[in-house]
């Protein structure tokens, strides 16, 4: 049984989730957000160490304030105002404190 192609960033998830893993406890990858039957949204990663949280999102290409507005998003969904947010631009490989 043939397992199915990762999408890029897919790729870029599990790339972030390997540099980043010796910093945490636990890492959670492709998180829906539902409230109810309704879904609200999905985290790239949620990674947590202690009783702290961090929100990771992760585009292909340089688009900051789309991935700002997304965590913003979340952060409040999930009512985690003090949880550090981050995003990821996998074509760059560079990683911004939001």
């Amino acid at each position: 049984m043939r397992t199915p192609k990762l999408s890029k960033h897919d790729k870029y998830i599990l790339e972030l989730s390997n540099k980043i893993r010796h910093n945490y406890d636990s890492i959670s990858l492709n998180v829906p957000i539902k409230h109810y039957k309704r879904s609200l949204g999905e985290i790239d990663i949620i990674a947590k160490k202690g009783n702290r949280f961090d929100l990771y999102e992760v585009k292909c290409s340089f688009r900051i304030l789309k991935a700002k507005k997304q965590l913003d998003r979340m952060k409040r969904y999930l009512k985690l105002e003090n949880a550090g947010s981050y995003f990821y631009c996998g074509n760059s490989k560079a990683l911004v404190t939001v």
